[in-house]
């Protein structure tokens, strides 16, 4: 921002907070690896702001660690999870635009740049990129149907193959000009990742906030800009697949009942009436002509959409506790 108060809208004024959250040191390795792919990227002005999630452990040792002159550690002052640790990062920074970024993945040379180019249109409030799933051994599960890589936090098949403007971006991999929660807050803790509860979709809420109270806004998806997104062993268990649907159903029947079924479910009836019965189509043909993969793969499309639809309606129909948006202002 100008000291006159007003956004600046060249490309090379923009500058750049790049924010990844991290809550485990289980993951210390990964989050050395992702902030070392962003620094080489920044620019004058612009910084990292590694945000630790109430972990003392990993405080103390990002804090010994992370020492460069445009990277700096804070602490989640907010409640626990990620959209808490978001908001403290918008709280702690300092650039024009926001980028997040996974503390389990990492950035391809590109990313930031190509992000800030994008985000030099006043119109274009929020950018995300593709998040490439980085397997344990190098190779997709023969049972793993690409439609369902959400599932794993990255790009999933039916999303826009060129640039293209869409309802939400991937929480992996993205940035917002600062603007845009100037006008709508910041990230709802009602909604979104706790630690490794299976839950998220809190950046999807925002996006929705964000187009209500500026219907001009543009939110743009990058398909040929990438990150490297780390799939561990676990995250390939059938077990986590099914938790995984359930969170998904149950975090959009949250922001359903927040923003209404309208927009919180716009991308999704386009996924479920089309890409999935393509998807589904496909894998029975191969398995007609033998191959168990596709049938693998049937079988995972049938019970993932079952199990995140069941999840939803389960939601949906909770009147246990009454969703109300309250805490989103952000402001220094």
């Amino acid at each position: 921002m100008r000291p006159d108060g007003r956004y600046r809208i060249g490309c090379g004024d923009l500058t750049a907070s790049v924010a990844i959250c991290a809550y485990t040191m289980g993951r210390w390795d990964n989050l050395v690896a992702a902030v070392s792919s962003v620094v080489p990227q920044l620019h004058d002005g612009d910084e990292v702001v590694v945000v630790i999630d109430h972990n003392d452990e990993l405080l103390s040792r990002a804090e010994a660690t992370f020492t460069g002159a445009q990277t700096r550690v804070v602490s989640n002052a907010g409640p626990a999870g990620l959209s808490g640790a978001r908001n403290s990062a918008i709280l702690a920074s300092r650039g024009e635009i926001l980028a997040f970024l996974d503390d389990d993945a990492v950035a391809d040379a590109r990313w930031l740049d190509r992000m800030r180019a994008a985000l030099a249109d006043p119109d274009v409030m929020a950018v995300g990129t593709a998040a490439i799933p980085e397997w344990p051994d190098g190779r997709r599960p023969s049972w793993f149907p690409p439609e369902f890589d959400w599932v794993i936090g990255c790009s999933y098949a039916g999303l826009p193959l060129v640039a293209a403007d869409v309802r939400n971006v991937i929480g992996a991999a993205m940035a917002f000009r600062r603007e845009a929660f100037d006008i709508v807050g910041g990230f709802s803790t009602l909604v979104g990742r706790i630690g490794s509860t299976p839950t998220g979709c809190e950046e999807t809420e925002l996006c929705i906030r964000l187009r209500r109270a500026k219907p001009t806004a543009r939110i743009t998806y990058l398909p040929d800009v990438a990150v490297s997104h780390t799939v561990t062993a676990e995250r390939l268990r059938l077990t986590y697949f099914l938790k995984r649907c359930v969170g998904e159903g149950l975090s959009k029947a949250r922001i359903s009942r927040l923003v209404g079924a309208g927009d919180g479910l716009a991308s999704e009836r386009a996924y479920v009436s089309a890409t999935l019965p393509r998807a589904l189509l496909r894998e029975l043909g191969r398995a007609v002509r033998g191959d168990l993969a596709g049938l693998a793969k049937s079988i995972m499309i049938v019970a993932g959409t079952l199990v995140t639809g069941l999840a939803y309606l389960a939601g949906r129909l909770d009147r246990r506790s009454t969703l109300t948006q309250t805490g989103l202002r952000v402001s220094k």
